[in-house]
């Protein structure tokens, strides 16, 4: 490095020093009250968890099938039934197997294509006697919960009424053969019998035309008892006829009626096979055509029906629906088993759980080996574990749950999770030094509000236990940064530096940017200053007494007030006397208000043959040879 003027510039006032306050910045401008204030509140409201965490979330309420959608009830049980179930050995056993064998069977029998099961030719259509009798039996399985014990003895009831109903048309038919009876005597009556002349009675009624004569003949005829009789009996045959004719379209009624309710409980239990036995069933009992179902208009089941397909539903309508849940449960166990080998956990247990909540007691998901429900039994614990931890804003915990979910699934999406975890952690952090800032400033106001949001946001945070501890020695912090001030106002930098090496100061400036920014500059500038001190004892130890000179001096002319640098400088200065000399007397000629840039020049020669090495002689010959020969 080459440079001039070096030891004249020590002798003159310098405004480089170890510490250089910075210029005093304009107040900010204090807000006025029109402008809107933050609402902490409101953001502090907020879920913390909102939608951050893609959660498989066993809780869900409801379940869709082709457009339908299903309530699945009180979340809370639908969970604890989707744990157990993922601990349950597979329902495979002998007695699991003649039950669905059954079913298959029950299902086959009332199938209007089924097939002759030994010739492999096409049957006579559905055998309802032969369905029925195989219900008691598969009522005994334990996993059945007697719903086809329920549905036997709905058919019974039904098969029943129906006969009720063919015993009063046989009631009907002989009313009408009464009826024929009774209207071919009255008939006979009013044409053959005649009254006997003798001791006829007349009635003698006057007229415009004369005397009019009629004769009356009591007893006989129109005029009987007996024909009276005959016609009240035609009379209440008919009213029994009708009354027969409404007591029977009632009983058929009531008896549909009470047979669909149970089939629409069984839908919405999810029963999808007995759904599909029950309106086979129907279709063999009544074969009337009329297949709606009967619900209450206003009612639950009928808005569940109305407002997904947007009509009335009927027993085909059921029948297609559990078809359907049956498909989707099927093809769902197929994903969840392809998933689960690729790896892809995630994934895998969406699948699963969507097979669980539609088809729990259908025979893909109920076969399903534990093993593989295992696989993602951890998975789902952690899953509900970080779902806790993110509504309890403990993100410590979370993160670490994050980590584990991502080790044991490969296709967990993190990134909403980790970057709710990273906001609020940060959020919570930044409020701390906030506090400690305002602490240290004395503001126990505002530090109190920005502690209690810190808290509010990770209540869990651990810096809020160092906060703590920061305020049971605040005091001291108050006395350290008070020194720090005192030794700053009498620039002593050394002291400064000595009790940050020690760890004093580095608390009681944090927080504050410009004390923080001054104890910065402070030990970068004495590091510096220490390092020139160093290199120059090292050129002193060598016999290089003048490089060590001219490397301290070169560091004085930037920090001149240093009383270390300069105490180096004096004890140094009595052995490079006649360099210094040197220096100093062409330093005086070239200064002068008449420069005497010649006898300058001999004296830097004289200081450059004395130190040959001395960039301070050699930059200012350089430059005094320019002045006194510009041309060269």
């Amino acid at each position: 490095m080459k440079f001039s003027g070096l030891f004249a510039a020590l002798a003159l006032p310098l405004g480089a020093q170890v510490y250089t306050p910075p210029k005093p910045q304009p107040a900010p401008a204090v807000p006025t009250d029109s402008a809107p204030a933050s609402n902490n509140n409101q953001n502090q409201s907020q879920s913390p968890f909102g939608q951050e965490v893609p959660l498989l979330d066993p809780s869900a309420e409801t379940v869709t099938v082709a457009g339908v959608t299903i309530p699945l009830g009180d979340s809370r049980v639908i969970k604890a039934r989707f744990e157990k179930y993922l601990n349950e050995p597979a329902e495979d056993g002998e007695a699991a197997r003649e039950y669905r064998e059954n079913i298959d069977e029950i299902l086959d029998l009332l199938s209007p294509q089924r097939l002759a099961s030994l010739t492999g030719q096409r049957g006579s259509g559905p055998n309802l006697a032969e369905a029925f009798k195989l219900l008691p039996e598969a009522a005994t399985y334990p996993g059945d919960a007697r719903l086809s014990s329920t549905l036997a003895e709905a058919v019974y009831t039904a098969m029943l009424a129906k006969k009720d109903g063919s015993n009063l048309r046989m009631i009907n038919e002989k009313m009408d053969e009464e009826r024929a009876n009774v209207a071919r005597k009255a008939d006979e009556m009013a044409r053959n019998e005649r009254a006997n002349r003798l001791g006829q009675e007349k009635k003698v009624t006057e007229t415009s035309e004369g005397r009019v004569e009629e004769t009356l003949s009591p007893g006989v005829g129109e005029q009987s008892l007996r024909y009276q009789e005959h016609l009240r009996r035609l009379a209440e045959i008919e009213v029994l006829k009708k009354a027969n004719v409404v007591r029977t379209e009632m009983g058929v009624v009531q008896s549909k009626t009470q047979y669909q309710v149970t089939m629409a409980q069984w839908f919405l239990q999810r029963r999808f096979q007995h759904v599909l036995m029950a309106s086979r069933f129907y279709n063999q009992i009544w074969r009337d055509g009329d297949r709606t179902l009967r619900i209450e208009e206003d009612s639950d089941v009928s808005k569940l029906f109305s407002e997904s397909l947007g009509a009335t539903p009927t027993i085909a309508t059921l029948d297609s629906l559990a078809s359907e849940a049956i498909r989707d449960s099927e093809k769902a166990i197929s994903a969840f088993e392809f998933l689960l080998e690729r790896g892809e956990i995630h994934n895998a247990s969406q699948r699963l759980m969507e097979a669980f909540a539609l088809g729990e007691y259908l025979t893909p998901v109920a076969t399903l080996p534990r093993e593989k429900k295992r696989q993602v039994q951890g998975y789902i614990t952690d899953l509900n574990l970080l779902y806790g931890a993110m509504q309890a804003r403990d993100y410590g915990r979370a993160q670490e749950l994050i980590t584990s979910l991502k080790a044991a699934a490969k296709d967990f999406p993190a990134a909403k999770a980790e970057g709710a975890v990273a906001g609020y952690t940060l959020a919570s952090d930044l409020a701390i030094e906030e506090a400690k800032a305002s602490l240290l400033a004395k503001q126990s106001d505002k530090a109190a509000e920005s502690i209690k949001q810190a808290a509010s946001i990770w209540p869990t945070n651990p810096k809020l236990e160092e906060f703590k501890n920061m305020v049971g020695s605040s005091s001291e912090l108050v006395t350290s940064r008070n020194d720090f001030d005192r030794l700053l106002s009498e620039s002593n930098y050394r002291e400064i530096a000595k009790r940050a090496e020690e760890g004093e100061f580095i608390l009681a400036v944090r927080g504050d940017e410009e004390r923080t920014a001054a104890l910065k500059q402070i030990t970068s500038n004495l590091r510096k200053i220490e390092g020139a001190i160093m290199q120059a004892s090292e050129f002193s130890k060598r016999g290089a007494d003048y490089a060590a000179y001219e490397q301290l001096a070169r560091i004085r002319e930037e920090f001149p007030d240093d009383p270390k640098l300069g105490r180096e400088i004096e004890l140094l200065a009595p052995r490079v006397a006649d360099f210094t000399k040197a220096i100093d007397n062409a330093e005086k000629l070239k200064n002068r208000r008449e420069p005497q840039l010649a006898s300058a020049l001999a004296h830097y020669l004289e200081a450059q043959a004395i130190y040959p090495d001395s960039e301070l002689a050699e930059a200012n010959i350089e430059m005094l040879l320019e002045e006194i020969l510009p041309n060269g």
